[in-house]
């Protein structure tokens, strides 16, 4: 059974939401409705995940997402009314594992709680971003060199170097390059990973950033130390 923490102003009414399915799935419940006080829980005797909302009293979520990375790889889910892409895409980018918007289904929370309590549990090392890869938006280097990306390239690129070594399925790229596409074919993933990989190449030719796993997907590969 995994202990899993709401941090949530105790104004909203997610907790009365999410306490039945996260029951249903075995799943422990607590809730802390300040972000000092989550901050003092999730480093002192962590739980298994934390649900973060960001419009919090005392510490906002972001700060307590980068107070929390400053010290461990503890799984956290943004869980927030914030809607706008550049929101998201800071959260990801300070080392959110998934991002929720309100307002949302229950259902589907608990599915990315399982989701990413699962890839945790299979991973055999604790993930840190790529050190070759920086990002200040909306431009990315590689090695200290700029990257003339398309926008669904820079997304690309942020999802595989923020895990190096994990096999990201197209599945996984499609929802990261494309978050707001309901109809865009798995495929399309494959012809923005290729001009990336070429425009990488231009930069540090002498690497294979971008592998292919044969029936799987891809992978970022750091170079040799």
């Amino acid at each position: 059974m995994s202990r899993i923490l709401l941090v949530e102003n105790g104004h909203d009414s997610s907790a009365r939401l999410l306490l039945p399915p996260l029951r249903d799935a075995g799943h422990e419940f607590e809730q802390i409705e300040d972000g000092a006080a989550a901050l003092d829980r999730i480093l002192s005797a962590p739980p298994a995940l934390t649900l973060l909302d960001v419009a919090l009293p005392r510490i906002d979520g972001l700060r307590v997402l980068e107070k929390v990375r400053s010290h461990s790889d503890h799984p956290i889910i943004m869980l927030t009314a914030r809607t706008r892409e550049a929101d998201r895409l800071r959260g990801f980018d300070m080392g959110a594992d998934d991002y929720v918007c309100k307002p949302f289904s229950p259902r589907e929370v608990v599915a990315r709680v399982n989701t990413v309590l699962r890839r945790r549990a299979q991973r055999p090392y604790a993930a840190k971003p790529s050190a070759a890869v920086s990002f200040t938006d909306p431009r990315a280097s590689l090695e200290g060199h700029a990257l003339d990306l398309t926008r669904r390239e820079l997304l690309l690129l942020r999802a595989l170097s923020r895990d190096p070594g994990r096999v990201f399925t197209r599945s996984n790229l499609l929802e990261a390059a494309f978050p707001e596409a309901l109809d865009v074919n798995e495929r399309a993933v494959d012809g923005h990973i290729k001009n990336l990989r070429k425009k990488m190449a231009c930069v540090v030719p002498s690497h294979d950033w971008i592998r292919s796993i044969y029936g799987v997907g891809f992978s970022f590969a750091e170079r040799p130390a």
